[in-house]
């Protein structure tokens, strides 16, 4: 269930928005949702697409292929072959999607890029959504929307053993970082507004993550084993995921979150600020 004051909080932000008299050449509003995985942004996409008649779309839809992850892979660094991180993203196919819809009429049918997580791919185009009619707001939601690049000197000492590990010469992490600077930051430049879930601590979002997939596998919790493997996996993410909750990110509305995922209203409610 979704925190009734954050939901306030969003309405608010987004009334001007959506009040406004925007001509059908300029399209829709699009808003960005980015936070840290399990910080609840595909819950508040769903959520503002369904009730505020629009659509919802996340960075998660166009993962690139998993043989052009491959390539990746192969041609600049074999960090790439796993999804997540800028670079693995089709920001491609994401311009042409938001252009059709953006531009779309009532009568206009729009298929929506899918990815399969169990596959580690992109699933057939017929076998993707398909949105119908115009949209009244595009809800973009994705970990890193925003996120602007770090300092270079920020960049050299790995920031976990999985980078001093598998990138010990910051080459991925460098190729993160320019990523950051170039297309990323043209897909932040072309969002009508950004919020940003901000999570109370790094260590709260391993947390997340397992009681996202203890909900997929409809148990209670998942055990040590599996906790282990998803610190593993979010090692990747732990980079610019801290970046962004020191500031790292222009965001139009921060919603700094509890770790229950409710908004914190005052300081006494907030807890210690990440350094």
């Amino acid at each position: 269930m979704i925190d009734p004051r954050l939901l306030q909080v969003v309405g608010d932000f987004l009334y001007p928005y959506l009040e406004n008299d925007r001509p059908a050449l300029i399209g829709p509003p699009l808003i960005g949702i980015a936070g840290s995985q399990g910080s609840g942004k595909s819950t508040l996409a769903a959520h503002l697409a369904k009730t505020l008649g629009g659509v919802s779309l996340s960075l998660d839809d166009v993962y690139r292929t998993k043989a052009e992850r491959q390539a990746l892979g192969r041609t600049l660094h074999p960090l790439f072959e796993t999804r997540g991180p800028p670079l693995t993203h089709d920001l491609g196919l994401l311009d042409q999607v938001l252009r059709d819809l953006q531009q779309a009429t009532p009568d206009s049918r729009t298929p929506l890029p899918a990815f399969d997580k169990l596959a580690d791919d992109r699933c057939p185009q017929n076998e993707w959504p398909v949105f119908v009619g115009r949209p009244k707001i595009i809800i973009l939601e994705g970990w890193c929307l925003g996120a602007e690049p770090e300092p270079d000197e920020r960049l050299c000492a790995p920031i976990n053993d999985m980078e001093a590990k598998l990138d010990p010469d910051a080459v991925w992490r460098r190729a993160i970082n320019g990523a950051l600077a170039a297309g990323y930051a043209d897909l932040r430049a072309r969002l009508d507004g950004l919020i940003y879930l901000r999570a109370p601590s790094f260590e709260r979002v391993l947390d997340w993550r397992c009681q996202q997939e203890a909900g997929l596998m409809g148990v209670a919790g998942v055990d040590e084993d599996r906790r282990s493997a998803l610190k593993d996996f979010i090692a990747r993410f732990e980079r610019l995921t801290r970046w962004m909750m020191q500031g790292g990110i222009v965001a139009d509305l921060e919603i700094r979150l509890d770790d229950a995922r409710r908004l914190i209203v005052s300081p006494q409610e907030a807890p210690i600020s990440e350094g």
